[in-house]
């Protein structure tokens, strides 16, 4: 028999996020889910598990990407692993870039013609981008001009080095590679060449044949970034490259202890993305006696909510990092 029964969520004035997340356990549906990967990411933290923490570009697009800094910053994320969309929307908005909002049912031929791109309900002008790229044109400049040569006379970084000397040079609290610079913590991008970023970084090349971005040495530091006897737990949004590497990691090095996986992505394609916690427990991915859950619905609602009540908890244990 079943040790819980559905059970009425109720209003009350003033309620907090954490008390109708809380709630959340007897509602069924993915309701519950969300309360269960709460109290997972809560056990991963005071369990002294090494936290990955992936998620994908769209995500950073939207309004969740300040939400990402604070968990960097209040120390629920040991290791990022994202997508280069998430790396250079990042920059654009920690230099006062603004994304409008808009529709998800607009004009795309008139939004083209107009210089506008759109993510989902999301605008990005062309002019974003121009600026973005004058900048960070600079910035790989500034880099190359004051990073060591190697015993070869090349200039050589990892995308990890790269992005943490970016994090560095910017200056907003709310940016994700500011607070992972901050605080140390190492922002993995394997995939770094698929987007504006990695156009530039090709055309310094061209003129600078001794910079280097060593793609297989991150790998390598992502391998290594754990161990067999470390426990180990995955916060997972959506899906992809970022995702996989994170749990590829802990193949090699004996499961994942604690998994959430959060997607609007259905198992039935086959996808990275879809996959849930039960299918990576098939290839040792994630232990086969871990703590895991995938809860399937919209990050940008379900996140901050389930989120929300963990920090809330932390903070009340006097365990949050600050």
């Amino acid at each position: 028999m079943p040790k819980l029964y559905v059970k009425d969520v109720l209003w009350k004035p003033g309620i907090t996020v954490k008390e109708l997340v809380d709630q959340f356990d007897g509602v069924g549906f993915q309701a519950t889910h969300v309360s269960e990967a709460a109290d997972l990411v809560y056990r991963m933290k005071v369990s002294g598990a090494k936290i990955y923490f992936t998620f994908t570009s769209n995500m950073v697009s939207s309004g969740l990407r300040g939400l990402f800094a604070q968990v960097i910053e209040y120390g629920l994320a040991d290791v990022v692993i994202t997508t280069v969309g998430g790396i250079e929307e990042d920059i654009m908005k920690a230099t006062g870039e603004r994304f409008p909002l808009g529709s998800f049912n607009a004009d795309d031929v008139e939004l083209h013609e107009k210089g506008v791109n759109r993510i989902g309900n999301i605008y990005v002008s062309n002019e974003s981008y121009e600026r973005f790229e004058g900048l960070i044109h600079q910035m790989i400049r500034d880099i190359y001009e004051k990073k060591e040569r190697d015993e070869f006379g090349l200039v050589r970084l990892t995308p990890s080095e790269l992005i943490r000397e970016i994090g560095l040079r910017l200056d907003d609290p709310h940016s994700i590679l500011y607070q992972a610079a901050k605080n140390n913590v190492p922002i993995f991008c394997p995939a770094i060449t698929d987007g504006a970023l990695g156009f530039h970084l090709f055309m310094f090349q061209q003129d600078h044949r001794d910079f280097i971005i060593d793609v297989v040495r991150d790998f390598a530091n992502v391998i290594f970034s754990t161990s067999q006897d470390e426990r180990k737990g995955l916060i997972a949004l959506g899906g992809g490259v970022s995702k996989h590497h994170a749990i590829l990691a802990a193949l090699i090095n004996g499961g994942m202890d604690y998994a959430v996986y959060m997607t609007t992505a259905s198992h039935h394609s086959g996808s990275m993305s879809g996959a849930t916690t039960n299918e990576a427990k098939s290839w040792g991915k994630i232990k086969d006696d871990s703590e895991a859950v995938t809860v399937i619905g919209d990050c940008t609602v379900l996140f901050p909510v389930m989120i929300s009540n963990v920090l809330d908890r932390l903070y009340e244990d006097g365990v949050l990092k600050k």
